[in-house]
């Protein structure tokens, strides 16, 4: 059961990519939290966009691509509308996309720097 859902998680984490990587999400980063004790999800998702128009195409990527390859929705939305920094909430994957003011402020990566981090290569 668990290793069902280790594999579901890694698959879900490749098609969030996939969803940033269509719409040319920056500097995409998967930070794998499983070692960090008391972390509130296995793995968080990172990029940022150069407009909230793009933040907003991101995440609006993500879910579609979650939803035709995964027929998975997340179970919560933060951030809609002011497309600044938009948290899609899959329960064991959380994403983050952000307006890269917002990312270099709030500073996930240095905060949850003790996780395993994957700065993913962009795919043109």
């Amino acid at each position: 059961m668990i290793q069902d859902r280790e594999r579901y998680n890694k698959q879900l984490v490749e098609t969030i990519v996939e969803g940033m990587q269509e719409v040319k999400g920056h500097d995409i980063t998967v930070m794998d939290l499983r070692e960090i004790p008391n972390a509130i999800t296995d793995y968080y998702v990172i990029c940022h966009g150069d407009s909230s128009t793009q933040v907003d195409a991101l995440s609006k990527s993500v879910e579609k691509e979650t939803q035709e390859n995964l027929n998975d929705k997340p179970l919560h939305k933060e951030g809609i509308g002011n497309s600044q920094w938009v948290l899609i909430d899959y329960v064991n994957v959380i994403v983050h996309i952000f307006y890269k003011e917002a990312r270099e402020f709030y500073d996930i990566e240095g905060l949850w720097a003790d996780a395993k981090i994957t700065n993913i290569e962009y795919q043109a």
